[in-house]
């Protein structure tokens, strides 16, 4: 096994996570199977109780693990499925370290930093780093790890010691550091200037670690002399400084690196030869023209985001992200109007009167509208206003989440004149609960309690338009995080008055997707689709959204039913044939086998029947 670390120096932010995605592009497409590990310094035990603001978003995994955005972009960018043994906390090292004690693993010993706490971490690497994430048997070939924070901070510490004893446990020829540092620009001088990156090398030097290939942040490209003078009192090559210069768009990163032939140092450091059984010169053809396309798009397509974390984008990076797939997969140039929900509230038509008609002004102008996924009761009644806007327009709506259950209270509201219809979570007294606290959840613990993770939806309509978006799909597999539900004891009124339930749990008495027929596009999940979504592969329903938005929902739907064959052969939207025999247990001709599934389907690919 081989380990490529990625630190970061100066300051935080520097796109240390695109930076290890790209760098496991490369690796990849020189040949190379890749896992990644993230390491986050800070003690919760996950990222699920930390609030957006404080962290960005956080990203949910099939198993159900709640992570750090940044493994969001290693799954976009390396098309894998990782676990949450892929990100490793403080508070997990200690936590597992500390279970020990208790159990004596230890006994008559003086439990410490050095060697216990570091031990665990290097174990924790070499264990994970052996599972494969793309499918295929066997170990991957490369594990690249990123380290959260920046070279200094005290909190780091453990880490650092950590992996200056890994980098010697695992030996020559294994082990690549790649420190990413800023070299910035002073407006008054207008130099490129060094001293930053000199400084943080000499605190990681001093810390036992020697970077191998230094990945320089700047705004434009690196002068030759820059280069010279970093090499120098950095005692790096010339050939391993790399400059990850500002571009268009992040896909440009992989091939940023590759024309500067940072694989070609990266597989020396790790006594990889190129054109061999092992690595080959990397084959990016797809990226190029993906990172090209994006540039030459023109005709726009403007999605409103309505949400109460609009003042950090970070808080809906996946959703931006699946947005951002299905506008090029659709040929549009995407443009996000951020509008803050509780500016579209009438209480802020008297408080804040130029947001209230700003943000009214941003929902009426877009072509589709978005909301997505949130906790709690702040901005909930102009989300409500949001979807409602939306279904009386005819405006192109996708509800996610939240968004799905806001959807259903306004329906209640406005449809069924059922004035007090609301949800438990934000007036637990109302005398019409039409989403409502799950039974199997906690009220007393918050960390790791809710539905997390991959869960199965049946489509019961067939011809809706969300079956048709995952090509006629019997069933998906998609990512949920969520503590309450639409109140299954309602659904029969709702559909009554017009509302469909499309799609539901294995029970049939959780609701997935709803649709109103009658509309353009207006569809709400229960589940999270955007954390599925890849460059090569969006998510459907983003797709759908996009389609409406831009006029082009007709041809999109009849493109995603057309991968169904005419024999209907049973057969996965990568275009994999399953054998039908194969696909159900005896008793129940519905249900396929679960060792199939997770055989078969990655990225929200499905068996159609």
């Amino acid at each position: 096994m081989k380990y490529v670390l990625v630190t970061g120096g100066v300051v935080s932010g520097l796109g240390k996570g695109v930076t290890a995605s790209s760098i496991g592009v490369l690796l990849k497409a020189c040949g190379l199977r890749v896992t990644t590990i993230k390491i986050d310094p800070y003690l919760n035990t996950d990222a699920g109780t930390m609030s957006p603001f404080e962290h960005g978003e956080v990203f949910v995994l099939d198993d159900g693990g709640e992570v750090d955005l940044d493994l969001g972009n290693y799954e976009r960018f390396l098309d894998i499925r990782l676990t949450r043994d892929n990100n490793i906390t403080t508070g997990k090292i200690y936590q597992s370290v500390i279970n020990k004690e208790r159990r004596g693993d230890y006994l008559g010993k003086t439990v410490q930093v050095v060697p216990h706490i570091t031990d665990e971490i290097q174990d924790w690497i070499e264990r994970v780093a052996m599972n494969p994430v793309d499918g295929k048997e066997g170990p991957p070939d490369v594990c690249v790890i990123e380290l959260g924070g920046t070279i200094g901070d005290i909190e780091s510490m453990p880490f650092i010691e950590a992996l200056g004893q890994f980098s010697y446990r695992v030996g020559p020829g294994n082990f690549c550091l790649v420190h990413v540092s800023l070299v910035p620009v002073l407006n008054v001088v207008g130099e490129q200037k060094t001293k930053p990156t000199q400084h943080s090398v000499r605190g990681l030097r001093g810390l036992g670690l020697q970077p191998d290939i230094l990945g320089c942040r700047s705004t434009e490209p690196l002068e030759e002399n820059v280069k010279a003078k970093l090499s120098q009192f950095c005692q790096v090559p010339i050939s391993s400084i790399v400059n990850l210069h500002d571009v268009t768009n992040i896909w440009h990163i992989p091939l940023l690196l590759r024309d500067q032939r940072a694989h070609e140092a990266i597989l020396k450091v790790l006594d990889f030869q190129l054109v061999s059984k092992v690595a080959r010169e990397p084959k990016l053809a797809e990226w190029t023209e993906r990172a090209s396309k994006l540039d030459k798009l023109k005709a726009t397509v403007r999605i409103a985001m309505v949400g109460k974390y609009t003042g950090l984008s970070d808080s809906y990076l996946s959703v931006l992200k699946a947005l951002l797939h299905a506008s090029v997969a659709m040929d549009r140039k995407l443009v996000v109007e951020w509008v803050p929900s509780c500016d579209l509230e009438d209480s802020a038509a008297k408080e804040t009167p130029e947001a209230h008609k700003k943000a009214w002004s941003l929902l009426k102008g877009a072509d589709g509208i978005l909301v997505p996924g949130g906790f709690g009761n702040r901005g909930v009644q102009g989300k409500i206003l949001a979807a409602k806007f939306a279904r009386e327009n005819n405006v192109p709506y996708l509800g996610i989440c939240l968004g799905m259950q806001i959807a259903v209270i306004d329906f209640a509201r406005s449809i069924m004149k059922l004035r007090g219809a609301n949800s438990t979570e934000f007036d637990p007294d109302t005398t019409t609960p039409c989403v409502i606290f799950m039974p199997e959840g906690s009220k007393t613990h918050m960390g790791a309690t809710m539905r997390l993770g991959s869960r199965r939806t049946y489509f019961n309509v067939t011809k809706c338009k969300s079956a048709k978006l995952y090509g006629n799909a019997a069933f998906i597999d998609e990512r949920h995080r969520h503590r309450y539900e639409v109140n299954p004891e309602m659904v029969p009124e709702f559909e009554k008055a017009g509302l469909s339930f499309v799609g539901r749990d294995e029970s049939g008495r959780r609701m997935e997707i709803i649709e109103l027929p009658s509309h353009k596009f207006f569809i709400g999940a229960q589940f999270h689709p955007e954390f599925k979504s890849r460059p090569g592969k969006p998510s459907p329903l983003f797709l759908g959204l996009i389609a409406a938005a831009s006029g082009q929902l007709d041809t999109l739907l009849k493109r995603s039913s057309s991968v169904v064959n005419s024999n209907s052969t049973p057969r996965c939207l990568n275009g994999t044939i399953v054998p039908t025999k194969a696909l159900y247990s005896k008793g129940h001709a519905k249900k396929p086998l679960e060792s199939l599934v997770n055989g078969y389907f990655a990225n929200g690919n499905v068996i159609h029947t």
